[in-house]
């Protein structure tokens, strides 16, 4: 593995990600699954962790809970984030 490789679920959040927040001359197959969202990775903020929010309950029909303690860490990369999605999918699901 290269670092770069993405399950579908992985791209296709990173697309979001990218779609969502206007992120210009970033494609999803070049954005590492494991690079942090915010701070030194991608550089998001706590707007950009919101608007994230609010695409992903829409693109999903997944709820997430701002107030949750949880909620930092799945928004940390990718990978965690689809996990995240992943579950909550199964979850509705069943």
């Amino acid at each position: 593995m290269n670092g770069l490789t993405h399950t579908p679920l992985e791209l296709e959040i990173t697309q979001l990600i990218i779609d969502t927040l206007n992120l210009e001359d970033v494609a999803a197959v070049d954005v590492p699954a494991g690079q942090p969202l915010f701070g030194s990775g991608l550089g998001l903020d706590s707007v950009d962790a919101l608007e994230l929010a609010l695409a992903l309950q829409k693109r999903y029909a997944i709820r997430i809970a701002s107030d949750s303690k949880d909620a930092r860490q799945h928004f940390s990369t990718v990978t965690s984030l689809a996990a995240f999605v992943d579950a909550q999918r199964t979850l509705c699901a069943a």
